[in-house]
């Protein structure tokens, strides 16, 4: 049988299931050479299981939880106050009564005793379940804990806590509660230290939060605390707060809080010398769990006592690196507009096609900026390039560049140093784009034909070769000439314009319904199935019921079907290698779930009339017709004026003629990507076949390398799917950083800018216009219910959103740049938009009326 009661020192390395995540904590710090700890027991998790197992209420009320979600507030509420009294009034085994007295007695009984909660689920790397479960202070006589050790298991049914579990998937059975019986320390001061910076992210500063009395004053809120900042041995940042409150403990027992003496209220805490020897005792817990750590401590006759450590789950996890350099990494997600995780399978394939130095972390893509950085000509490059496309990112590294983080390397190595400058030395043909759009569809048929006879190990070999043909595509000169041309006349025109006749961003009318755009066209396209579906009302009214893909087959029975069916899997067969995120190859393409596309069809058809299509487009086409003639007019009149509008004209035609392109590229690589997946499926289907692995979707799990040893020896240790499945959860909880350094700290830049309204949300203007509309904030795909003249809120956008666009008014997005692919579309549809809005999903709230300032880059919100 386990152990009903064990001491801090009889607590092994396994036995986190008895003492939870707080009690295995604080009997590992008590094992730390060097630190104090306030001596204890803990009343394991078998005493919880043994007052409830038999309890048939408990396991009714339990089992009416296990049945409601997050939102379902007030059931919740009343259920979990039924199981609170329940085990208030739960009978205590005696075997724990005995077991309790007789480790109290080892401590002394007489002595006062802080009861602490410790859950099976907290204090976890991936959820640290901080503040769920309760804590009593200065508890004195085995009667007075024994009642609170019941407070405590009833502690783990408050409402906060059930939700809690519910929003994290935590089973209400799967957790159980130990307690921790821990004599009082009275201190003269207490706080957290965070080993580091939880604002920043730095590992290398330490950051104390410290305050009078008990700590509870803090972790409650009821008073300020002072901050001292460490860095390597030296006081770096101290921010002394007016102590007005602390809690002490009373003789007779229980806490009271108590004014402190006004000319004691603005000293420091701790002494100099206390805040040092402090941040080297967090140092030494840090190093022997092995991760950052928010450590509770307090100060008592000169003597600190560490009363509770947990990692911070918090932080976003370093890229890796080879060496100790200080280093710089900035996010590829920000760039991609897509932020969220991605499996290892998806992530090695980017790692097998880009030629940039890349580092992972958190499940996300970075590139290691430092080479740029270390060099002037680098910088300046650099900084420039992301100027226009990501103010807050050139914020961010500007910052850096400004502290010195990265060292500027010798003149003479800056010379060796290879810096990229793209030369352009013939200006593009647009039959240049014709003949490369051509050469992609080509390549991409033969891939298709070679690879299906091909498979076992000879598969990985195969898709090796072929990814280097899908990299000479992608970085083809001629291929990076027309996008760079485009680019060019793009930011030409907006700078001449606004130079030449004081009008900001004309390139983005001018930028409106240009030839040879794969993924406008995709959305016009999708608008043209709905016109063949829309005179069916049989189908219409089969569509909008249909939720699962193998329904669809049924389709050709009804009136219209198979004219519905085969515009609907004719879309698909050039559009449905695509989906949400689709640079990471594992991601469920429309292909594979046909259902995902069929509520924008409905919406298509709820929202426009027949041959919108080509109405949208031939409209986008006069107004850029009429924008380039006024331009001109305009120009002419100008001295010079002839040259200016030759010129001009020049730029207006590259602009046009070639921009549309630029989405080309990703479109023939997200293209071969579902072919390397189709095909690695078949692969994975014998892998479960063999009994290698329990899902073909296993796969995701493993980088292309470890796929390819698996395939070769049918051997597989089926901990790594579980470990890396349990990964892919926290990276999903994340959020990236635009910059992120080798120390950790996060970067997030700022907009410089005034002269905005005052409550004015400010972002990036990628496409002009001012509009008034209904926000509708959207965070995954297939949860849109977008009505014409909506404006679309959302995190991020990547090609498979532009379905969306046809419908909405206007976009707002918390990531993007000038180039990204929401704002072309954008431009392209003649859409007001501003992106890189910081936290624009949670600032702005759907149904909100709000007004897009896309000229000057910024939101209101009207109502």
């Amino acid at each position: 049988m386990s152990a009903l009661v064990l001491d801090f020192q009889e607590m092994g390395k396994t036995q986190l299931s008895l003492a939870g995540g707080k009690g295995f904590n604080v009997a590992e710090l008590s094992k730390i050479q060097g630190i104090q700890v306030p001596e204890g027991f803990c009343v394991t998790t078998e005493s919880y299981r043994q007052a409830i197992e038999r309890n048939a209420t408990f396991e009714s009320l339990t089992d009416q939880l296990d049945a409601l979600k997050a939102e379902d507030r007030g059931p919740i509420g009343d259920i979990s106050a039924k199981i609170r009294q329940v085990l208030m009034e739960a009978e205590i085994p005696s075997e724990v009564v005995r077991a309790v007295a007789r480790y109290l007695s080892r401590h002394g009984e007489e002595h006062a005793y802080a009861v602490r909660s410790s859950a099976t689920a907290e204090d976890l790397p991936h959820a640290s379940f901080a503040g769920q479960q309760d804590t009593y202070l200065n508890i004195v006589g085995l009667q007075e804990i024994l009642s609170h050790i019941r407070k405590c298991w009833a502690s783990l049914f408050t409402e906060r806590a059930v939700v809690y579990r519910i929003q994290n998937g935590f089973g209400h059975r799967q957790v159980y509660l130990s307690v921790i019986v821990q004599r009082m320390v009275f201190p003269e001061a207490s706080g957290i230290l965070f080993t580091a910076d939880p604002v920043t992210s730095n590992r290398k500063i330490l950051s104390i939060d410290a305050g009078f009395g008990l700590g509870e004053a803090l972790v409650s809120g009821l008073v300020s605390a002072d901050c001292y900042q460490v860095r390597e041995g030296r006081i770096v940042e101290k921010r002394i707060a007016a102590k007005k409150l602390a809690i002490y403990g009373r003789q007779e027992g229980g806490t009271e809080t108590r004014q402190i003496d006004p000319d004691r209220q603005m000293t420091q805490a701790l002494t100099d010398e206390q805040i040092l020897r402090l941040a080297s005792l967090g140092r030494r817990i840090e190093a022997h769990f092995g991760s950052p750590q928010d450590i509770e401590w307090c100060l008592a006759d000169d003597t600190f006592y560490m009363v509770q450590s947990r990692p911070i789950t918090t932080l976003y996890p370093i890229p890796e690196a080879n060496d100790q350099e200080n280093r710089v990494y900035i996010s590829v997600g920000h760039q991609q507009m897509m932020t969220d995780a991605m499996k290892p399978l998806g992530l090695s394939f980017y790692l097998l096609t880009t030629s940039a130095p890349m580092r992972t972390a958190g499940g996300r893509l970075f590139v290691d900026a430092t080479p740029r950085l270390a060099s002037s000509a680098g910088r300046e490059m650099l900084l420039n390039t992301l100027g226009p496309s990501d103010p807050l990112m050139k914020d961010a590294l500007t910052t850096i560049v400004e502290r010195n983080f990265i060292k500027l390397l010798p003149d003479e190595e800056q010379a060796r140093s290879p810096i990229l400058h793209f030369q352009q030395s013939v200006e593009p043909d647009p039959a240049d784009v014709a003949e490369l759009i051509r050469a992609s569809q080509t390549s991409i048929e033969e891939l298709k034909q070679s690879i299906e006879s091909i498979s076992g190990p000879d598969l990985f070999e195969f898709i090796l070769e072929d990814i280097q043909e899908l990299r000479r595509m992608l970085f083809n000169p001629r291929s990076s000439g027309v996008i760079m041309a485009a680019m060019n006349a793009y930011n030409w025109i907006h700078e001449k314009m606004n130079e030449w006749l004081g009008e900001k961003n004309a390139a983005d009318t001018l930028s409106q319904s240009v030839p040879n755009n794969i993924t406008s066209e995709m959305g016009l396209e999708l608008m043209d199935v709905a016109d063949v579906i829309r005179p069916y009302p049989e189908v219409v009214d089969y569509l909008q019921r249909v939720d699962q893909d193998s329904l669809l087959n049924d389709l050709v029975r009804l009136e219209g079907g198979r004219e519905a069916y085969d515009a609907i899997f004719g879309f698909l067969g050039k559009y449905g290698m695509r989906c949400a995120g689709e640079i990471d190859l594992t991601r469920t393409r429309w292909s594979e779930k046909p259902t995902t596309i069929i509520p924008m069809i409905m919406s298509n058809i709820k929202n426009f009339e027949p041959n919108e299509s080509k109405r949208k487009f031939e409209q986008g086409r006069q107004e850029a017709a009429a924008k380039e003639q006024e331009l001109l007019a305009r120009l002419k009149a100008l001295p010079d004026g002839e040259q200016k509008a030759e010129e001009t004209k020049r730029k207006i035609d590259l602009l046009r003629n070639l921009s549309g392109y630029r989405e080309y590229p990703k479109y023939g690589m997200v293209n071969r990507y579902f072919v390397y997946k189709q095909a690695l499926l078949r692969e994975a289907d014998r892998l479960v076949h063999a009994g290698v692995i329990r899902n073909r979707e296993d796969i995701y799990y493993l980088s292309f390398e470890e796929l390819q040893e698996v395939v070769r020896t049918h051997k597989l240790d089926d901990r790594i799917i579980r470990q890396r499945k349990e990964e892919y959860k926290l990276f999903e909880k994340l959020t990236p950083p635009r910059v992120i350094t080798s120390e950790g700290e996060i970067l997030s830049g700022a907009y410089n800018r005034d002269h905005l309204p005052a409550e004015a949300i400010v972002g990036l203007a990628v496409s002009s216009g001012v509009v008034e509309g209904r926000a509708r904030v959207v965070l995954n795909l297939d949860q849109a219910d977008l009505e014409e003249g909506d404006i679309l809120v959302t995190s991020f956008t990547d090609p498979s959103w532009t379905p969306l666009f046809v419908s909405v008014k206007g976009l707002v997005t918390e990531v993007g740049g000038r180039m990204t692919h929401g704002a072309v579309i954008a431009r392209e549809y003649g859409l007001p938009a501003v992106v890189g809005v910081e936290k624009a999903a949670k600032r702005i709230m759907d149904g909100q009326r709000i007004r897009v300032n896309g000229t000057e880059g910024y939101i209101e919100i009207l109502e």
